[in-house]
């Protein structure tokens, strides 16, 4: 004898599903909850020995300065050869000779080029160094910003072209040039620091978060690509780090100093941190992977409220830079 539940049987499937749908997405939100909080202060990277025995090379881009000079210290530590490129080479020759001090088993070689110029000579050269050698790790670091947040419209041609030369081409470069070299023994490490003005869109800094973002979606494409040669492909989302880009010096919860975020770096390859949705692709630092899983798994990185956010802090940057260099402007024309 059939049943007839009435209208109490005609709602029942759709509070079915409204639960089902409820308790998916609360497992959901507690499996991501649960692998960010893993990945990031308990799953270790992957091992540098991954990628290339001690003794083998590394290439350092930037790496006279800052996060790239970091890069190159401890990658020296760890054993790797280093092949160290940037702008200029008095501090290539400095930083060359006191690995070489540190690390008397260590061979450094070193080439100075201006990344914003994009001349073939220069890749030339770099193809040269890395002939011959076995390449195991490449770091993507050498960047630039504008020196002072600018809307689009007044910002110089000359910046733009260097941002885009330096950040986009050179890196591209870079990593074609020295690929090949890593092709042979099937394995290797490509990390290429990328930058949360990438991540969320930036306003006043737009032709540097462009570029970034550029960076992101080659990198992600690339580790695609070279995913079944066992070349591996990381993409760094960083956000503020005590250097002269950021301009910040003393270090803090949020912002880590050079030394303390490329040892979170070579720790946490392979693991994305707070990086939701990002393959290839993580926020090392822990105050940094929070931030990450901030925006990117609850906000959204398009998310109107946060690009206020990002507009309103750099609109407040420029001011007190533009304040800054009025008093310095003043200074100069006080004791002339």
């Amino acid at each position: 004898m059939a049943i007839d539940l009435g209208p109490l049987g005609q709602q029942s499937t759709p509070s079915a599903l409204l639960l089902g749908v409820g308790a998916l997405t609360t497992i959901s939100v507690l499996f991501t909850t649960l692998r960010v909080l893993l990945s990031t202060f308990i799953l270790p990277g992957h091992s540098l020995s991954k990628f290339g025995p001690q003794g083998s090379w590394a290439v350092v881009t930037g790496a006279s300065d800052g996060l790239g000079k970091e890069y190159a210290l401890q990658l020296a530590k760890k054993g790797f050869n280093l092949i160290l490129v940037s702008r200029t080479a008095s501090k290539l020759a400095t930083l060359s000779s006191q690995i070489k001090t540190s690390f008397s088993n260590i061979t450094v070689e070193t080439l100075a080029m201006d990344f914003s110029q994009n001349l073939d000579s220069d890749y030339s050269a770099l193809a040269t160094l890395v002939q011959g050698k076995q390449v195991s790790i490449l770091i993507n670091n050498v960047g630039q910003s504008h020196s002072i947040p600018v809307p689009f419209a007044e910002t110089p041609l000359s910046e733009v072209s260097s941002i885009i030369n330096i950040n986009c081409l050179g890196t591209l470069r870079a990593t074609q040039t020295v690929l090949p070299s890593m092709v042979p023994q099937k394995k290797g490490l490509i990390l290429t620091m990328g930058s949360f003005g990438g991540l969320t869109p930036t306003p006043l800094l737009a032709t540097y978060s462009g570029s970034k973002a550029f960076l992101q979606q080659w990198s992600n494409a690339l580790a695609s690509e070279l995913s079944s040669t066992g070349i591996e492909v990381f993409f760094v989302h960083s956000y503020l780090v005590t250097s002269a880009m950021s301009k910040i010096r003393r270090s803090n919860w949020l912002v880590p100093s050079e030394r303390s975020f490329v040892r979170s770096v070579l720790s946490k390859i392979g693991r994305r941190g707070g990086s939701i949705g990002y393959p290839y692709s993580g926020s090392p630092y822990w105050s940094h992977a929070l931030l990450a899983a901030l925006i990117t798994g609850v906000l959204g990185p398009m998310n109107s409220i946060l690009l206020g956010i990002n507009k309103s802090m750099h609109v407040d940057i420029r001011k007190r830079a533009l304040r800054k260099a009025e008093r310095e402007a003043q200074k100069g024309k006080k004791y002339t």
